[in-house]
């Protein structure tokens, strides 16, 4: 039975973008009557490493969001069209067209809506009737390659099914204007907004989904996630995350890659989720991996900031852009997010 492999990725980055100098100049305005330390604002979203952002809206439209429910209500009409915009790119560069999808899996953590976006996406691209659809929703961070791994999950003895993973994120729009905590100043420096769409299938070129592992790490809750309250999304980001990845990761990778008769070494290509600067010195730390080895990771960091969900597809296509591996070439896509817990998908070519 072929194991299901990966036929393209689409991306979709919204039209308005801004550099992290006209960011820091824009909440400079913004918290300059409350901040007690502008400077230290402009130190935490220099040391992030982005170099600029996509976003929702142009940048002076945010001071004109009043509520959650509009902010929201934004949100589900950008999320649609970006969605149908990285799908239609994905099923373009597999040959495929939407009536060709089996399953269509839809991940975020940034807005919310009923029907969700995937069922809107059913008379937009058009999609078939039959379409069994999967909304995911709180998987934040790890949620790009949890869904590769469940989509490839649904394929196993599947006959030749297509699915496609979608993920939308638009992390500017769940801005805390009145929250100048610590977390929340590297938050609005570190985070961007885009999509992506995954096309795999139970046969056809692409590197092949050859074992998934899931990790979840206990009591580990308030590491990163969300407090949900009237004023919407307000971040939990706890320092800890930096050391949960020295602490676990390691061993989580060898015992997954032994299970398969692999080590680090046998691993050619690390497509590995952009979460800041000290998330990924901790990641090179941990595997024992020079910085080259995330060189794309980094690269998408800085130009287009942690996409959330979203951040470590945007890594798979550079990768499946720029490399020509031969065939039984092994590449690991790892993400960690919330809960805490980590999802580690081996590819193979």
């Amino acid at each position: 039975m072929a194991e299901p492999a990966i036929r393209a990725v689409g991306t979709a980055l919204p039209p308005h973008h801004a550099t992290q100098e006209e960011l820091i100049g824009a909440f400079r305005r913004l918290w300059g009557g409350t901040h007690f330390n502008l400077d230290r604002l402009e130190r935490l979203h220099r040391a992030v490493r982005v170099g600029g952002r996509h976003l929702a809206l142009p940048v002076d439209a945010y001071d004109r969001l009043r509520s959650f429910e509009e902010a929201n209500r934004i949100w589900t009409e950008c999320a649609v069209a970006l969605g149908a915009e990285a799908v239609e790119r994905a099923l373009a560069a597999a040959g495929l067209a939407p009536r060709d999808v089996d399953h269509l899996l839809f991940t975020t953590v940034t807005g919310v809506a009923a029907p969700s976006i995937d069922a809107r996406l059913m008379n937009r691209l058009p999609l078939r009737r039959d379409l069994k659809r999967l909304p995911l929703f709180g998987l934040g961070c790890v949620g790009g390659a949890a869904g590769i791994a469940r989509a490839a999950d649904l394929l196993r003895g599947g006959g030749g099914e297509v699915a496609v993973l979608l993920s939308v994120e638009l992390c500017s729009l769940t801005l805390q204007r009145g929250d100048a905590s610590v977390t929340n100043l590297i938050a609005s420096g570190l985070f961007g907004d885009g999509a992506a769409a995954v096309v795999l299938a139970g046969g056809g070129a692409g590197p092949r989904v050859i074992g998934t592992r899931s990790v979840f790490y206990p009591d580990t809750e308030r590491v990163m996630g969300w407090d949900v309250g009237d004023g919407g999304f307000r971040v939990v980001l706890s320092a800890e995350v930096p050391e949960v990845v020295r602490r676990h990761l390691r061993a989580d990778v060898d015992a997954f890659l032994g299970a398969q008769g692999l080590a680090r070494a046998d691993v050619a290509h690390w497509i590995c989720h952009p979460g800041g600067p000290r998330v990924l010195e901790a990641f090179e730390a941990a595997l024992e991996l020079p910085r080259a080895a995330f060189a794309r990771t980094w690269r998408s960091l800085e130009a287009v900031g942690n996409l959330s969900s979203a951040s470590v597809l945007f890594v798979l296509a550079d990768t499946l852009a720029e490399v020509r591996a031969a065939p039984g070439t092994h590449g690991l896509l790892l993400a960690m997010g919330p809960g805490f817990c980590s999802e580690l998908v081996l590819l193979r070519w």
